[in-house]
């Protein structure tokens, strides 16, 4: 894990992203790539263009002032970085840029604020990028490595996920492998903490019933009693349409309190 993709936008949630990637990227002697982006304009024109024309100007002076802000910044951090600059729909800039990244920094949501959708866009880009996607909450302070919580259903999708995060989990003091569902006709956690040892990383494994619990519930409180740094987790194991409708991504996406780093 050495290039580090991190979404710039003037919003509620940049310094949360900012100051997660700057995290990681000190901490795997990385490279972070900034992709700046000034979204078109979703407003009602007076059949000239001329409305649209106004907004993307305004949009384009803001993130001309955050830029410099960013950059400024940047120059004084010990981190290697380059800038890219965008006027596109955010979810499809940032993949146009991710062929080529090992983790996309993003927002798991900006609770309180609509626009812009970051749990919609952040679905998107986890949906159908190729890299893993790191969503943090907007009130991150710091990016912690310490105590990581993986999240396992035996899927595709949180192997995927447990591979991503390899990097990240060898800094961790300890390490919990949390399973509330686990199909015999899937990979068993043991398996995967097998898998982990292999790459010198010890993780424990704790088993729950689900009952009527939802998944995402059972997640968020062991993360809480763990005291986890972050959740490493699959993205839309059972198929992004049913997710849609009410999925465990969808719902912490929406409510966690902790850093999700998910893979599809």
């Amino acid at each position: 894990m050495k290039n580090i993709l991190l979404l710039i936008h003037d919003d509620a949630g940049q310094e949360a992203r900012v100051q997660a990637a700057l995290d990681i990227t000190r901490a795997v002697e990385g490279h972070l790539t900034c992709i700046d982006v000034t979204p078109y304009p979703l407003v009602a024109g007076d059949g000239f263009g001329f409305a649209e024309t106004v907004v993307l100007l305004d949009e384009r002076e803001s993130e001309t002032k955050n830029k410099s802000v960013i950059g400024g910044r940047l120059s004084r951090e010990d981190v290697s970085w380059s800038w890219i600059d965008a006027t596109d729909e955010i979810a499809k800039a940032v993949l146009d840029a991710a062929d080529l990244a090992d983790l996309i920094v993003l927002n798991r949501a900006l609770d309180g604020f609509a626009m812009p959708d970051m749990r919609d866009i952040t679905s998107r880009i986890v949906a159908r990028a190729s890299a893993p996607v790191l969503a943090v909450p907007e009130t991150l302070e710091r990016f912690e490595l310490e105590r990581a919580l993986v999240a396992w259903d035996g899927r595709p999708s949180a192997a995927a996920a447990l591979r991503a995060a390899l990097p990240l989990l060898a800094f961790a003091r300890e390490v919990e492998i949390f399973t509330a569902q686990g199909p015999a006709d899937h990979v068993a956690p043991e398996d995967a903490a097998t898998y982990l040892s292999r790459h010198g990383i010890k993780a424990n494994v704790r088993a729950t019933d689900i009952g009527t619990f939802r998944a995402d519930i059972l997640i968020s409180d062991e993360a809480e009693l763990f005291r986890a740094d972050y959740i490493v987790m699959g993205a839309y194991g059972r198929g992004r349409l049913r997710e849609t409708f009410g999925g465990t991504t969808k719902n912490l996406l929406s409510t966690s309190k902790f850093p999700l780093l998910m893979s599809h």
